[in-house]
């Protein structure tokens, strides 16, 4: 959520911003409702001060021994008003942060101004992209012919973009999510949380999926509850409502966990394999950080990010997405992009954000530099450390062999047994 002081102040930097975004942003209703307010505040604060001094008439006239029922009287309609008012007042602050949570973030002066991802900025390329001596085969194909993907009996246990995983693709994927998590936290940091898997509307309205992308996810029927589209939402709301003290800053989380989103609006879109799935595994990086800090700390966030990439041998490149880009909760972000040999191309693999004080105002995740200091919001910082479907299917279509087997990374071999390959024999 904005700064509130910032759209009443420089509206026209907000505009100009909401501009870059693609956004033309209406301010009358924030300009109304603020006005509402005000007016209504200042007509309670009158009638308070009015109630309070005739408060103080009624107790000195029944010291006195004197009449004061009409002033009594007239009291009981100034606290009438008094609650009308307050019920105006509360009608219209709904009314002001519906308004202002349906706004998106504003980009970083130093985010690359552009209308989509063709006008994205590639940073670096890291890893050189694999030649093959025969045409390579795509990772469903690769999955199926070693038996450890099937996606016909997920289709039949639960419908369309759903995987079973097994033997060695399941041990794979259990292989990958440890990798990351031991590169994470026995070397970058991070403190390891097995969070909640399903979190409630405050906690989804904090990281800013709540109230405007409610289609995307996966509600509980009878309850406030949702499946979380991401550990980002979980691991943020931590902190929620809570005031830190700045040397609990950075405060850096990793958590492995499964994630559910409807894909809404993506039909037709990468409906095979396991790039676009309802239900996929994922390692997530947050961090709560010293505003004056975050920009360096997105630097870290996203090298621990292709950090893991790096030691798998898996080219990538990074991209700083550009102002119509962002995503609604971003201020800056940078794509981790890994090659895949079937598309001939670079697909997203990891989003490493700086939300800014974005999500920590509308969670209300403070911090104080000391003890008599004034409370500030913190900022919050979140990568995908990596997805792990993603990488699995990177992982088959990079390292496939002409006989149909697929070379495990020798970084990842520990964690599979010694296994130095996949074959439809060994699985």
């Amino acid at each position: 959520m904005l700064d509130i002081k910032l759209l009443q102040d420089q509206p026209d930097v907000v505009l100009k911003k909401m501009a870059g975004r693609g956004i033309s942003l209406d301010m009358q209703p924030f300009f109304q409702f603020s006005q509402d307010r005000k007016q209504s505040l200042q007509k309670l604060e009158n009638l308070r001060h009015e109630l309070n001094i005739s408060s103080k008439k009624i107790g000195l006239l029944k010291r006195d021994g004197e009449d004061a029922s009409v002033l009594i009287e007239e009291m009981k309609g100034v606290s009438d008003k008094i609650k009308e008012l307050e019920e105006d007042v509360r009608r219209t602050e709904e009314e002001l942060r519906s308004f202002l949570l349906q706004i998106p973030n504003l980009p970083h002066d130093s985010v690359p101004q552009g209308r989509d991802a063709r006008d994205n900025v590639e940073i670096r390329r890291v890893g050189e992209i694999p030649e093959f001596s025969f045409t390579p085969n795509p990772h469903w194909e690769i999955g199926k012919d070693l038996g450890i993907l099937d996606f016909e009996r997920a289709a039949k246990i639960t419908g369309s973009r759903f995987a079973v995983y097994l033997g060695a693709g399941a041990r794979l994927e259990r292989a990958l999510i440890n990798f990351m998590l031991d590169i994470h936290t026995r070397e970058k940091g991070y403190l390891e949380v097995l969070p909640p898997f399903i979190v409630n509307a405050e906690s989804l309205t904090g990281t800013g999926n709540l109230p405007k992308f409610e289609d995307d996810l996966f509600k509980l029927r009878g309850r406030d509850w949702y499946l979380i589209p991401t550990a980002e939402v979980p691991l943020t709301n931590t902190c929620r409502g809570e005031i830190l003290n700045a040397s609990d800053l950075p405060r850096r989380l990793v958590a492995y966990t499964p994630c559910f989103r409807s894909e809404a609006g993506s039909y037709g879109k990468d409906i095979r394999g396991l790039i676009r799935q309802h239900q996929f595994n994922k390692v997530e990086l947050v961090s709560f950080s010293h505003p004056e800090h975050s920009v360096d700390e997105l630097e870290r966030l996203t090298g621990d990010a292709e950090d893991v990439l790096k030691r798998l041998g898996m080219p990538y490149r990074v991209v700083a997405l550009c102002t119509g880009d962002l995503g609604f909760a971003g201020a800056k972000t940078y794509d981790l992009e890994i090659w895949m040999p079937q598309r001939n191309d670079f697909v997203e693999i990891s989003s490493c954000t700086n939300c800014w004080d974005f999500q920590a105002r509308r969670a209300n995740i403070r911090f104080k530099r000391n003890a008599g200091a004034k409370p500030e919001y913190v900022h919050t910082l979140n990568g995908s450390g990596l997805a792990i479907g993603r990488t699995v299917s990177a992982l088959l279509e990079i390292f496939q062999q002409e006989d149909g087997s697929v070379m495990i990374p020798q970084a990842l071999r520990p964690y599979m047994a010694g296994c130095e390959r996949i074959s439809a024999d060994s699985r």
